[in-house]
């Protein structure tokens, strides 16, 4: 586009343009001397142009030798590169510009780094001078990748008839799983606000109030400890529907996933994803987000193993198994994958090796030939197979051989590079019991709906443990990526869960008043989810941390190197709150 600034950009002038005059801005990326002859890339958003300037003949202003950095202004004619100099690498690579003025609009310190290398650079220090790190082509890339996916979102839902409604940033406090970043109230001193954890209660409401279908990519805050995935304050494409079930819901995500993928990788996704129940996950993958790009189940053997005379087998409450295909496995990899095991929590680490069609191992001895045999056949193990067990409480087991899966999977590349595989997980349990309060929590959070069957049938008996939910994820290459559920709408069996959890009459009334009341006046039946927007671009563009798909992110210790936030503040301000710290 012109501007008073510019002609064109640096990345859109081609041969098509030669003996045109044309200006253009941007950054000095690099320059080389060549007998006096200056060669400058000049650097913009859009890409890089090859400047020649002719110090003897160039007009100078401000400046006589533009430095790493600067911002610049220039004016010249578009002529063809010398043959056998040309970069086909870039758009521009064929031309270059004979340079007539070069006007400096802003001059620049040496840099702390070098910004196309800023990738390799201490990450604080990177984010102290993040707007240096932000003119990194590779860095703006995962930014314009993130633009492009708001944009596929937006596109997709409105197709389907959701309205983007913005929900409050300074509202109530009402604890869901993590601490609340609390802002005080000047006006109503010793009072505070609280930033949303997430819409949650606001899009329930909205489904009271008719929208029938919401969505927004929300901005949620969680004071919690950080790690690669986390960030205080995240980014969420958050959905409502009313008058559906868990399938309308499947549908929606999987349309819109289809068209980001169509629009930001140029992916076609196959649709609908697998699916699978929380138990079928565990007993199988031992997580309740399993990396489906490649198989290797866990086994039940405790039957089998029961019947040898295998002290550590016989006498556990349970063994599970799980064969390592082309292990080819020294006595040191083992020894490895023990200390791992044991990292994970199980006591030791039993195996066999197939070798020559058998079985072999230390605790052969206490195996007949023929259960050995079976075992071969149970995990259809060939030779350099190793099979691992874990002989513990089932739940333990699974949650041990699944580390190993993955621990394995890694070490081994077993998950293609470029790929990605989803799966609905479904049926998680509805209750969790809290050992230290010795008190039943929420698996998901306290408005998800149980499967009513299962709450008929084992709250009476107070069989808590078995009662189902409606709740579902959304897993990406072993990673969840989207939570969701189906939503309580009676009023009545919302207190009822808040009892269940320990949540007196009061307390709720206190922290959720505001729900219950709204749901007096016939709230519809409705669900929805949450994608969490930064951990799927993150996967997407195969990165390690969120935080490079992020333009202002905070560091390890929830900081801002670059704004030095959080910061003491005045007495004054302290004063105005009614506040004192101690």
């Amino acid at each position: 586009m012109k501007t008073f600034w510019r002609t064109h950009n640096c990345g859109e002038l081609t041969e098509k343009n030669i003996g045109e005059r044309v200006t253009l801005c941007g950054w000095t990326d690099s320059d080389r001397d060549h007998g006096g002859i200056l060669f400058i890339d000049l650097r913009d958003r859009y890409g890089k142009t090859q400047l020649v300037i002719d110090p003897k003949e160039a007009k100078f202003e401000g400046t006589t030798r533009p430095k790493t950095e600067e911002c610049l202004q220039i004016a010249g004619t578009v002529r063809q590169r010398p043959k056998g100099t040309e970069n086909t690498k870039i758009t521009t690579g064929t031309i270059e510009i004979g340079v007539e003025k070069v006007i400096l609009l802003s001059a620049s310190q040496t840099p702390p780094f070098e910004v196309v290398k800023s990738q390799d650079t201490n990450e604080d220090l990177r984010l102290q001078y993040r707007y240096l790190d932000l003119r990194n082509p590779a860095v703006q890339k995962n930014i314009f990748i993130r633009h492009k996916m708001y944009q596929a979102i937006r596109r997709a839902l409105d197709t389907e008839n959701f309205v983007e409604v913005e929900t409050p940033i300074l509202t109530k406090s009402t604890p869901e799983g993590a601490r609340d970043y609390l802002v005080p109230s000047r006006v109503s001193q010793g009072e505070f606000y609280a930033l949303p954890q997430s819409p949650q209660l606001f899009k329930q409401i909205l489904m009271v109030s008719g929208f029938d279908r919401y969505f927004q990519i929300a901005k949620c805050f969680r004071d919690e400890d950080l790690r690669a995935d986390r960030q205080p304050e995240f980014t969420q494409l958050d959905m409502e529907m009313s008058f559906i079930k868990e399938e309308d819901i499947f549908a929606v995500v999987e349309k819109v996933l289809k068209s980001v993928f169509k629009e930001v990788l140029g992916k076609e996704l196959q649709t609908p994803f697998p699916r699978l129940t929380y138990q079928e996950a565990m007993t199988s993958y031992g997580s309740d987000k399993p990396d489906l790009r490649f198989g290797v189940k866990i086994v039940d053997v405790d039957a089998l193993v029961k019947k040898t005379e295998f002290k550590v087998f016989k006498e556990a409450p349970y063994v599970l198994g799980l064969c390592l295909p082309k292990m080819d496995a020294s006595r040191k990899d083992i020894d490895t994958l023990t200390e791992f095991a044991k990292s994970e929590g199980a006591g030791g680490l039993a195996y066999f090796k197939a070798e020559g069609g058998k079985l072999e191992s230390p605790i052969a001895k206490f195996f007949a030939a023929d259960i050995l045999e079976e075992l071969r056949k149970k995990f259809d193990a060939k030779d350099g197979d190793l099979i691992v067990f874990a002989a513990d409480k089932h739940a333990k087991a699974e949650k041990v051989l699944g580390a190993i899966r993955l621990h394995v999977a890694k070490q081994k590349s077993w998950a293609k590079p470029d790929t990605f595989h989803f799966s609905w997980v479904t049926e998680f349990p509805l209750l969790k019991w809290n050992e230290d309060e010795k008190r039943w929590d929420s698996e998901h959070h306290p408005f998800t709906s149980p499967n009513l069957e299962d709450w008929d049938k084992h709250k009476p008996g107070g069989e808590l443990q078995k009662i189902r939910s409606s709740a579902y994820d959304l897993v990406l290459n072993g990673n969840e990526i989207a939570s969701g559920s189906i939503r309580i709408h009676s009023r009545d069996l919302q207190r009822e869960i808040f009892k269940t959890i320990g949540l007196e009459e009061k307390e709720a009334e206190s922290r959720f008043g505001f729900l219950l009341k709204a749901f007096e006046y016939g709230p519809p039946p409705h669900g929805g989810i949450a994608l969490g927007i930064d951990r799927v671009i993150t996967i997407l563009l195969g990165l390690s941390s969120i935080r490079e798909v992020i333009a202002f992110p905070k560091n390890q210790k929830a900081a801002d190197p670059m704004t030095e936030a959080p910061s003491p503040v005045a007495e004054r301000q302290l004063k105005e709150l009614g506040i004192k710290l101690r």
